[in-house]
């Protein structure tokens, strides 16, 4: 027996070593080789295949396996969501307009009421001010939309994406503040470089949970991502600097969530690149990965014994297709001795604006 509780065996040495042999023996007389590992499990029904490149969707923590020690003191279980695209413009989704706001988490039976801790990616600004720049699309959200957010059970709010600056740099602002209002904290954009990569810190049961968002599909605006001297999104192509923001966010938090603007859309499996990046958050720090911005639901797989969800595809958006109406809901619970284990909880846009859980 290893690890800090490890004890000194009283047994005398005689009874041990029968033991042992006795346990050989029945090993080998029940091992069978069409039997497969003990920690495997199908993905439920709903649920996408490993992604190339990474682990097969397996438990988090194999049966058996050692497990990095909790904090001193730990917490006690999480129960973690995280949602793809979430619009609340109501020009591109007039569904608001008829039906308020509420429509939007209506279908979910209250999960992120129930959980500890929900992070979306809102991909819009929500303010009334500032003006569109260049771009094919840009969407407003309405500032009256928040309050049902957040009394739906949405904690954190990434706006690290590519229509979050489509008003420019005081919509931006604006938007970091009508969400603080609200008591959504904003990541992935802020006032300048420092605060757009700055985590988002939560005390949950027990645990300190740090929330850091990146934006890595700038075009066609790159002028979007922050920098030392203006608003913006965090990071852009800087993978270097995302990876220092996971280790910062790392060194003062249990527990680090990523959430990622990635990819090409209507991709339906994350790209080798993407793989390499999201391996590479995992070794600096990062517990769970959120990504998004494929417009399709992707993969859950895990590394490190770490869930990543590559793509969770479309949320509060407009049923524009089966494929692109098609979505999930990540859920991570984490045990209170630091096990994660996570799965996509399947979804579908029933009408525009509106995701009920299958």
């Amino acid at each position: 027996m290893t690890g800090r509780h490890a004890r000194r065996s009283k047994v005398p040495l005689g009874i041990v070593v029968a033991v042992l042999l006795l346990s050989v023996a029945v090993g080998i007389m029940s091992r069978s080789p069409a039997t497969g590992p003990a920690d495997a499990v199908a993905p439920r029904a709903g649920t996408a295949s490993a992604a190339p490149g990474s682990e097969a969707l397996t438990p988090v923590r194999p049966e058996g396996a050692q497990e990095a020690a909790p904090p001193e003191e730990s917490g006690g279980r999480l129960v973690i969501h995280g949602a793809g695209d979430v619009n609340v413009d109501p020009t591109y989704i007039p569904n608001f307009r008829a039906h308020g706001y509420g429509y939007a988490w209506s279908g979910l039976g209250g999960l992120f009421r129930r959980d500890d801790l929900t992070v979306i990616n809102l991909e819009c600004a929500v303010s009334d001010l500032g003006g569109a720049v260049p771009k094919e699309f840009n969407f407003r959200g309405d500032p009256a939309a928040l309050p049902s957010m957040r009394e739906a059970g949405v904690e954190v709010a990434n706006l690290g994406n590519n229509h979050a600056y489509d008003y420019g740099p005081d919509a931006l602002v604006d938007t970091i503040r009508n969400l603080r209002r609200n008591d959504i904290a904003p990541v992935g954009a802020g006032a300048d470089e420092d605060e757009a990569l700055s985590p988002a810190l939560l005390e949950v049961n027990g645990w300190t949970v740090a929330v850091v968002g990146f934006d890595q599909v700038v075009d066609p605006y790159p002028d979007a991502i922050a920098t030392e001297a203006k608003p913006g999104t965090a990071a852009g192509h800087d993978a270097g600097l995302m990876v220092r923001a996971i280790r910062a966010a790392d060194r003062g938090a249990d527990i680090v969530i990523v959430t990622i603007h990635w990819g090409v859309e209507l991709d339906t499996q994350p790209r080798a690149e993407q793989v390499a990046l999201g391996h590479r958050f995992v070794d600096a720090g990062a517990d769970v990965i959120f990504g998004h911005h494929s417009h399709r639901l992707q993969p859950m797989s895990t590394y490190r014994r770490r869930p990543i969800f590559w793509g969770l595809g479309n949320f509060v958006w407009p049923s524009l297709s089966v494929a692109g109406s098609t979505t999930a809901v990540a859920e991570v619970v984490v045990s209170k001795h630091g096990v994660y284990r996570g799965e996509l909880l399947p979804a579908y846009i029933q009408s525009s604006g509106h995701p009920v859980l299958r």
